[in-house]
């Protein structure tokens, strides 16, 4: 039986992947995240790879998923709001436009020593918001947390006007494609460790 093992701490990651099947443990990556480029994909590619690898190099797991999400505006990356002014400074940006959010994610296949990486794209459109409206969201705490200052799966759904791409992308972790591509290299996700206790 694999062990699979999600190197996050993000609830959002874990129901996603709970909620197609697979069986996994959680042992969140510690490390400093350190980005060396300003092309949004490759950058979420690379945090996705630092922790992979780090959790890898801990644990006995044999599969290891490592994710992470940025939003990125004009081909500017916003991770995580400092407070809740740069969450204001942040939603103000974002409102009434169009913007991607993207997420990187990385799986490394121990047994073979198979490294996989991708990032995955959705364009996010917003409705205007008002100065009243940005203030009230940041004060109720959900945006601290997030690339972007927001949740699409929260409150800020109010604000959404569509989106193209994969919804799971912008919750942070785009579980069809993180499936297809563990499929493509001999590993079934929702098969692997089903006979173990979680």
């Amino acid at each position: 039986m694999k062990k699979i093992i999600l190197a996050s701490g993000s609830p959002r990651r874990k129901e996603l992947l709970e909620q197609i099947g697979v069986s996994f443990e959680i042992v969140k990556a510690e490390g400093e995240e350190v980005i060396t480029t300003e092309i949004p994909s490759e950058a979420v590619k690379e945090l996705s790879r630092q922790k992979a690898r780090e959790v890898a190099a801990k644990t006995d797991g044999d599969v290891i998923i490592g994710a992470d999400t940025v939003v990125a505006v004009s081909g500017r990356i916003l991770g995580k709001p400092k407070d809740a002014g740069d969450a204001v400074r942040m939603l103000k940006m974002l409102q009434g436009k169009e913007h991607e959010v993207l997420t990187g994610v990385t799986l490394i296949l121990k047994e073979s020593g198979q490294e996989i990486c991708f990032a995955e794209a959705t364009k996010v459109h917003v409705y205007p918001m008002t100065e009243e409206q940005i203030r009230s969201y940041v004060e109720s705490g959900e945006p601290m947390d997030k690339a972007g200052a927001y949740g699409i799966q929260g409150r800020f759904a109010a604000y959404v006007s569509g989106i193209e791409g994969d919804y799971n992308t912008v919750v942070g972790l785009p579980v069809g494609r993180l499936y297809q591509e563990a499929l493509a290299a001999g590993i079934d996700l929702t098969a692997c460790g089903k006979d173990e206790k979680r």
